[in-house]
């Protein structure tokens, strides 16, 4: 079946990858089965929630999840994923594909910059040490020297604002915003990669699970059929990515993954035209 091929292809890329391969779910399962943007965003977003919550639970280290942190950008999703769903709702269509090729564009870009200026990075699945490359500090949520979160106003206040963009990108989207996650707490935080990846997971699953709520809350119709062998196609291309990972995974990957993405924005710009 072609929603179970489409679903192995994305948890095979998020398997290898870590937390940012979901984003081919949508354009895939355009490109597939001729879904338009709405109707392929929730779908996408069920396939994300599992997948990151057999990534949270399985594949990473628990230990390095920060659990309060990933709870408090899923309670702020809550709010503002049903902003996005809305937003998706009644926007032109070409205007939320153009959207979600810029999103491919800007996220290639920056994946190609890391594979030049940080290699290990770009490897972060193969990541096995708590430590490895965290940064000094933090400047606004503050880490103390075991490697936890220092809670106090500004911290909170940070991490939240990270689950409510996400939350929103994940309802307007149907993606599960570790572009957005990952990178924000990298560059507020002193927390390692691989902490700030595993928790990241933990989130998505959270935003994707509020996102796809919201959804069916608000009477989006969802293909079961087509859902139920796409998201059962990711978790098994998922398990298999990540026992292929420390084989494959690193810099030459992710830049094969980044290229894929700029030719999924090309597609989605010469579609609408």
């Amino acid at each position: 079946m072609i929603a179970a091929a489409l679903g192995v292809a994305v948890g095979l890329v998020l398997g290898l990858t870590g937390a940012g391969g979901s984003i081919l779910a949508v354009p895939l399962l355009m490109l597939g089965l001729g879904w338009t943007l709405p109707q392929a965003a929730p779908v996408a977003l069920l396939a994300v929630c599992a997948s990151a919550t057999f990534g949270t639970v399985v594949a990473w280290d628990v230990t390095h999840v920060r659990y309060r942190a990933a709870a408090l950008m899923g309670a702020l999703a809550v709010v503002t994923a049903p902003l996005g769903i809305w937003s998706a709702g009644v926007m032109p269509l070409s205007w939320l594909a153009l959207l979600f090729a810029a999103v491919l564009v800007v996220v290639a870009v920056r994946m190609l910059r890391q594979t030049l200026r940080a290699p290990a990075e770009a490897a972060i699945v193969r990541a096995t040490v708590a430590g490895d490359g965290a940064l000094p500090g933090g400047r606004w949520i503050h880490i103390s020297s075991a490697g936890r979160i220092v809670w106090n106003g500004a911290s909170a206040a940070a991490i939240g604002a990270i689950g409510a963009v996400t939350g929103f990108v994940a309802g307007l989207l149907g993606v599960g915003g570790g572009f957005v996650i990952v990178p924000a707490l990298r560059a507020l935080s002193g927390l390692s990669m691989h902490s700030c990846v595993a928790t990241s997971l933990m989130a998505i699953a959270l935003i994707s699970a509020v996102a796809v709520a919201g959804a069916l809350a608000q009477g989006v119709n969802v293909d079961w059929r087509a859902a139920a062998p796409f998201v059962l196609g990711a978790l098994a291309g998922m398990l298999a990515g990540r026992r292929l990972a420390p084989r494959i995974a690193g810099p030459h990957l992710q830049q094969a993954f980044a290229a894929i993405m700029l030719l999924a924005a090309l597609w989605l710009v010469l579609r609408i035209l």
